[in-house]
């Protein structure tokens, strides 16, 4: 054994060295190897790891084996916390192509492959491609996890869930997902949720469910969009169930969205929720004004007209909740400019966009509401969220309420310092970028901040 005088990084290396031989290799190469021992003190052995995704499955799936392992390392019980140290570490995307174009949909596939069976290739949006998808801080789990099933189908996380408000990208990563595993000779089959229903009622009616299991359980990839419209379908569910456990049962890779998490899916049978809860669930929150602005960047570089960084902020700003319904105002806007022959300035997007931003701007909640949510969800009264209490308990809660009534209420930050009892533009900025930066690193704050905007959405 290595004796507890040895660093943290010795020690872990140590570990690592007898997890490799108790874990999978991909399980290993995947969340093990590129973590390193940052610290060690008063029995608590802190591990280094590339990014908060991989932080969540070690907590959530490994810890028990970690800690063992550990434990007969340093030959004393310990507590481990797991840390991000390197942003830059994230798992990789799959290799773009050198012309950044989408592969056509179906290559020569193998011979023993699902399109040698009969599959009918599904057009998959050529748009929709890892190169093209903007990541932020509010989507970079998810593209993390796509990522991975791009590069191991069937093997890392099975099946994967990917849950977010309508227009933020789920049905982008999914396709993407599709686009890749296809440049690699393999079937993805892709279908929404109500195509799934209709070919299955269909089979039931014609007679030919034989069709029916051929194509949707010989896929090498099945991707199935909206899984909250099986709900109440009880027929519909039978046949979903026993699809999916033909594909798991073969290592056949599942990726599924949903507009809302697994356990808000509650009309669903208690076995088809057991077996999603088992893989990997993760969600997409609403993108920051840096992510709006790369997006609407990166939308307006084919425009013939020049764009000016003050008007895609403009841009960014009054349409925050909806990526659909921020690119369509950034078309309009160059529509016009092609039209006039005029760059895209601030005043044009003024002109052109003032019922989008009007619509957007009605559906804005309330500044109350949300005070009223942020206190009611930490249990706190409404004055003292307002007032001068610092407990860590308050100051977290007060900091939720900053970044929500800058995010749902599209406040500006002196409002914001205004409502939340006179605290200064730095104060509220500090609060809004501190919670955003946790929202990347802290599991339990998104499910704060998705709780209290699920409380919000239902007023």
């Amino acid at each position: 054994m290595t004796t507890i005088a040895a660093g943290p990084r010795q020690l872990w290396e140590a570990t690592l060295g007898h997890l490799q031989l108790l874990v999978t290799r991909p399980n290993y190469d995947t969340w093990l190897k590129h973590t390193v021992g940052k610290d060690f003190r008063d029995g608590l052995f802190i591990v280094g790891t590339p990014n908060a995704f991989v932080s969540e499955m070690l907590e959530q799936r490994m810890y028990s084996v970690i800690s063992q392992t550990l434990e007969r390392v340093v030959e004393t019980p310990v507590e481990i916390r797991f840390e991000v140290v390197s942003a830059e570490a994230a798992l990789p995307a799959p290799e773009p192509d050198a012309d950044e174009s989408p592969a056509p949909l179906m290559p020569p596939a193998p011979a023993d492959s699902a399109r040698a069976n009969g599959h009918t290739p599904v057009a998959l949006n050529p748009k929709y491609t890892f190169n093209s998808f903007i990541v932020g801080k509010s989507n970079d789990l998810a593209h993390a996890a796509a990522a991975g099933v791009a590069q191991k189908p069937g093997e890392l996380y099975n099946p994967l869930v990917m849950y977010s408000d309508v227009g933020l990208g789920k049905t982008h990563l999914m396709q993407a997902i599709g686009h890749a595993l296809a440049r690699r000779g393999m079937a993805p089959l892709y279908a929404t949720t109500e195509e799934f229903t209709n070919s299955y009622i269909k089979a039931i009616r014609e007679g030919t469910t034989e069709d029916f299991r051929e194509r949707y359980r010989t896929a090498d990839v099945l991707l199935l969009d909206d899984l909250q419209f099986l709900i109440g379908k009880e027929q519909t569910q039978e046949g979903f169930f026993h699809t999916f456990n033909a594909l798991h049962m073969t290592n056949r890779q599942i990726v599924l969205t949903s507009d809302r998490p697994v356990s808000g899916l509650k009309l669903l049978e208690d076995r088809i929720q057991s077996r999603l809860a088992g893989g990997l669930v993760v969600d997409i929150q609403t993108p920051d004004v840096e992510t709006r602005i790369a997006i609407l960047r990166a939308k307006a570089e084919g425009s013939r007209q020049p764009v000016c960084d003050d008007a895609l902020q403009f841009l960014a700003e009054r349409v925050h909740r909806n990526i659909r319904e921020l690119e369509g105002g950034l078309n309009r806007v160059l529509a016009l400019a092609d039209l006039t022959d005029q760059p895209v300035t601030v005043d044009l997007v003024k002109r052109t966009i003032t019922d989008v931003s009007e619509d957007d701007a009605g559906r804005r909640v309330p500044e109350s509401d949300v005070v009223k949510a942020v206190a009611a969800y930490f249990s706190l009264e409404v004055g003292i969220l307002k007032g001068r209490r610092r407990d860590k308990k308050t100051a977290r809660a007060r900091q939720v309420a900053m970044y929500l009534l800058r995010e749902e209420s599209g406040l500006r930050l002196s409002s914001i310092g205004s409502i939340l009892g006179g605290k200064s533009h730095n104060t509220v900025k500090h609060g809004c970028d501190r919670i955003a930066n946790q929202l990347n690193v802290d599991p339990n704050l998104r499910r704060d901040i998705l709780n209290i905007r699920t409380s919000l959405s239902g007023r």
